[in-house]
């Protein structure tokens, strides 16, 4: 028997994420935290996950920012 993840990031996926900080945030204020064009020019979920699946560097930000909105 396996013990359940202590990571907060198990079982989510980067399209959950995203929604979740979109849903606490919004579009302005997200872009305002990680100021990337995906957030801040012509936002959309679609566009900002082909933006963070090729961009590592994005993707940790964002990671972050969720762990600490759920902390």
């Amino acid at each position: 028997m396996s013990l359940p993840s202590n990571d907060p990031l198990h079982g989510k996926t980067l399209e959950k994420i995203v929604t979740e900080l979109v849903d606490f945030f919004g579009w302005e204020d997200l872009g305002m935290h990680i100021p990337i064009n995906c957030f801040t020019s012509n936002p959309s979920i679609q566009s900002s996950l082909k933006f963070l699946r090729k961009t590592e560097w994005a993707r940790k930000k964002v990671e972050a920012l969720y762990i600490r909105m759920i902390a």
